[in-house]
């Protein structure tokens, strides 16, 4: 057969790639609801500006449902390589290996951080209920209430759950903000660092008139629009020295080429600025591989695997000490199929792997391993609900309460953050 000419993806997960949905250049920072001043969309979540945040969390979705077997390999399990004749990952080739699981060869750029405990996967996690619609998948992970009817994600629920208020304490960039920071607190959206200003004010408004008529027109009304413009005054000038700082990675970093690589360098370079953002969301994709998946030699897998651990490893790089205040969680709606289809890839399954990076996080392997078997329809069972991973984050990285943040769930232990 001709691997080479098969489709990528679903059609559903294509339809709503197209909608940019969540894009930043093709894999997006994210976050909630926006405030438009002529072509400046803003959204941002933080810390009161000039304040040292309490630390960072960077949420990356790995868009399109990633495949968790692939990624953190079960090598251990004998169903794996019968299930995959041509896909599994070869033994001998997994990185961080022990007895029973071990890293795809791409991800060795983040060995050092694996090495120095500051990396974990999490196996066997998931939603309560299978979900194979990429769409609908996506937003029951980012509400994270199942059965509510509040239009509130639980990003949203984070940020909105103390009095900072400011909407620097979430931050997005480019594309429409994904459903974990839907809801009543504020956030930031931008395309980039550099757009993030009032539109007209700039090197062509000698005198600032474009500024004076804004705040003439609207700081002393007492409407709602009034209020989100000036909350957008205070989000431009609290973001000013993000805009002024130098855009060159620090500490001899080097990303590599492509949007993930792009989107998180931006990130450090807000987080070096340190004007308060807490809760910062990534997209990268395409993830789903229903064909070309892959071996270790060719395929998207491997691609995608290289442009994750590349531009992760950079990313802590540059940020040097500060890597020690933020803590990074990918995640992806669902996971594949146990068995490889006959277009060298997988198609929708259950459970997945989550990776945690960064400050707090307690290395190495966890989760309860459920066993796989070895038919078309087998999934990867979940073991762990992912909000049971999730509550670990919040509450060790900002105290917060989980009933507020995840409604009505009593979380496992996992003890995959320091102190839990």
């Amino acid at each position: 057969m001709d691997h080479e000419n098969q489709p990528a993806c679903c059609a559903e997960f294509s339809a709503v790639a197209r909608t940019s949905r969540r894009a930043f250049l093709g894999g997006a920072l994210a976050a909630g609801v926006a405030t438009t001043i002529g072509s400046a969309v803003i959204q941002t979540a933080a810390a009161a500006a000039g304040t040292p945040a309490r630390g960072v969390v960077v949420v990356l979705s790995m868009r399109g449902a990633a495949d968790g077997l692939s990624l953190v390999v079960p090598h251990g399990d004998p169903v794996y390589a019968l299930a995959r004749p041509r896909l599994a990952v070869p033994s001998d080739r997994l990185v961080a290996k022990d007895g029973f699981f071990g890293l795809h060869p791409a991800l060795s750029p983040l060995l050092p951080l694996w090495n120095a405990g500051r990396m974990a996967a999490v196996h066997a996690t998931g939603l309560p209920v299978r979900n194979r619609s990429h769409f609908s998948a996506m937003e029951e992970l980012e509400d994270a209430s199942p059965g509510s009817t509040t239009r509130s994600g639980w990003l949203n629920r984070l940020i909105g759950s103390d009095a900072i208020g400011s909407p620097l304490q979430a931050l997005q960039m480019g594309g429409t903000a994904p459903a974990a920071l839907y809801g009543s607190a504020p956030f930031l959206t931008t395309r980039s660092i550099s757009e993030v200003g009032i539109a007209g004010a700039d090197k062509w408004d000698t005198y600032g008139g474009r500024n004076r008529s804004l705040h003439t027109m609207w700081d002393k009304r007492q409407t709602r629009l009034a209020g989100s413009m000036r909350a957008a005054f205070g989000a431009v000038a609290d973001f000013a020295p993000v805009v002024a700082s130098p855009s060159t990675p620090a500490n001899g970093a080097a990303y590599p080429s492509g949007d993930l690589a792009k989107a998180l360098s931006e990130v450090a370079r807000i987080v070096r600025s340190d004007v308060g953002v807490e809760v910062v969301t990534v997209d990268h994709g395409d993830w789903d591989m229903h064909a070309d998946l892959g071996t270790t030699e060719w395929g998207a897998m491997k691609r995608n695997a290289e442009q994750l651990s590349g531009a992760l490893a950079a990313f802590f790089a540059d940020l040097g000490p500060l890597g020690d205040t933020v803590t990074v969680v990918c995640l992806s709606e669902f996971g594949r199929r146990v068995a490889e289809n006959a277009n060298w890839g997988l198609d929708h399954g259950y459970g997945n792997a989550m990776l945690l990076l960064g400050a707090g996080v307690r290395g190495g392997y966890h989760g309860t391993w459920p066993g796989l078997t070895n038919d078309p329809d087998a999934d990867l069972l979940v073991t762990t609900d992912y909000r049971s991973v999730l509550a670990e984050v919040v509450s060790s990285r900002f105290g917060a309460s989980i009933p507020t943040v995840f409604p009505g769930f009593s979380p496992t232990r996992v003890g995959v953050m320091l102190g839990q």
